[in-house]
């Protein structure tokens, strides 16, 4: 059975924390108060958005049947269920965020170089994924009112005036919602995460409808072959795996406010192998019926729900899409690197600095022209991507075989105590996985292999670490 970690040393023996390691937003969660509910709907912000409905979605006309996605999918997130309870159980028993969690693998310092990875991902996927959500609404606006066609005609750094206006929209009231701290964030994501269920469904009715309910769940808009279909099921099993290995390593950012164990397992539950394949589910049975409908497979929900002839329905459906928008981009790229930088510089940096420091970065660094660069997108963010999954076997290695669960998390915040300052065996480890996974992720040469390139480095460094601990104890 696993220790309880030691969370409230002596004072006799644990000196003050210092403060180029401590504030209140680092220290131990003081109120749980996330219930199941909460982490059901945090899973609920996360999967119900634009990206993973496109990628549902993409694998229906890759050649994949709605029963083939359905499964890789299931798949793919029921072992993503096992990884956040492992990460989810050290947030909720330590009651401290990622970067402070690093401390235990990568010491009381090196713990920066992990949360400096997260944090540049996320400041990145922050600013994409707003723009995208951007065009998104910017498509709805112009449904509802074609007037404003000229608003498009003249830009400004790439970006024309009516996308402006939607980007700076969504990206200020994102803002304003972390600003106001986590528990913010929770009764945000309460309510947001189930909106967008209420667009779908009716949307799905919808095509349905004009479909004559005869949707196949067994055909596909292109044929493959046995072992083409196995192959693309497995890669879209392992692509899941790395699109949400960016929020399994940092779960405990959120897993830190529950008030037990159970209560992170049962939200994980409900939200992942539950909640997640049915919204992809969904998103194919509404694809295969678009293809039926009007003879083409839409993969864009936006573009979709803009060919229904009716105003209020375009109005519901723009800020329902922006609500999703700001949800996953809230739970999945805005807390993460608000925690991150605050573990840099803790005297001067807090949760909400840090999080406007990560707004205004996302911002400046122009993401649509990012996005408008496959090299960026899939070279830099892939990349770096592909260092996730060696930090999280680092990490789940030394907590739960190397150090068995024992954890004083008062040592977290002090500089010379049983923590090293950078633990030599963590960085020895990271560097050749990390450069394993990326070059798997990003040659074409491995691209059979890219789809599994964070369980390779995931599985790679977490055998390695073991590896070098134990020869080292």
């Amino acid at each position: 059975m696993t220790a309880a970690p030691l969370t409230e040393p002596s004072q006799e023996t644990t000196p003050p924390p210092d403060p180029r390691l401590w504030n209140e937003d680092l220290a131990p969660a003081k109120e749980r108060r996330w219930k199941v509910y909460d982490i059901f709907a945090l899973w609920m912000s996360d999967v119900h958005n634009l990206g993973n409905y496109t990628f549902a979605a993409g694998l229906f006309v890759l050649g994949l049947s709605a029963w083939q996605v359905f499964t890789a999918l299931l798949f793919g997130f029921v072992i993503i269920y096992f990884g956040m309870n492992l990460m989810g159980r050290i947030g909720q028993r330590t009651g401290v965020p990622f970067p402070v969690v690093a401390r235990i693998s990568f010491g009381t310092f090196g713990a920066n170089l992990p949360a400096l990875i997260r944090a540049i991902i996320a400041i990145f996927w922050y600013g994409i994924q707003t723009y995208l959500a951007s065009v998104a609404i910017t498509l709805l606006v112009l449904a509802i009112d074609p007037g404003l066609k000229p608003w498009t005609e003249h830009g400004f750094l790439g970006l024309h005036a009516l996308g402006w206006i939607c980007f700076i929209a969504l990206w200020a009231v994102q803002a304003l919602i972390l600003t106001r701290g986590m528990e913010s964030v929770r009764k945000f994501q309460d309510w947001c995460g189930p909106a967008i269920w209420v667009v779908m469904i009716a949307l799905a009715v919808w095509i349905l409808a004009a479909g004559d309910w005869n949707i196949s769940f067994t055909s596909s808009p292109k044929q493959l072959s046995t072992g083409e279909q196995i192959r693309q099921w497995f890669g879209a099993a392992g692509l899941i795996l790395a699109t949400y290995g960016t929020l399994m390593l940092n779960f405990c950012d959120f897993s830190r406010f529950a008030p037990d164990q159970k209560t992170v397992k049962r939200g994980n539950f409900w939200g992942l192998p539950i909640n997640s394949t049915a919204f992809a589910l969904l998103s194919v049975v509404v694809t295969a019926g678009s293809m039926q409908v009007f003879g083409e497979a839409i993969t864009d929900p936006a573009e979709l729900l803009a060919k229904v002839d009716n105003t209020a329905v375009l109005v519901i459906g723009a800020l329902t899409f922006a609500v999703a928008t700001m949800g996953v981009n809230i739970v999945a790229n805005f807390v993460s690197p608000a925690y991150d930088l605050a573990n840099i510089w803790p005297k001067r940096i807090t949760f909400t600095i840090g999080g406007m420091i990560s707004a205004v970065a996302a911002l400046c660094v122009l993401p649509w022209k990012l996005y408008s660069s496959p090299a960026v997108v899939n070279y830099f963010l892939g990349g770096l991507g592909a260092f996730l999954g060696p930090l999280f076997g680092i990490m789940i290695v030394d907590y739960y075989l190397i150090r068995r669960g024992k954890v004083d998390v008062a040592q977290l915040f002090v500089d010379g105590g049983i923590y090293p300052r950078v633990n030599p065996r963590a960085l020895v480890t990271f560097f050749p996985t990390a450069a394993l996974s990326a070059v798997i992720a990003l040659v074409p040469y491995f691209a059979p292999a890219a789809p599994y390139s964070w369980f390779i480095g995931t599985a790679s460094s977490a055998a390695l670490y073991y590896v070098v601990s134990r020869k080292h104890r």
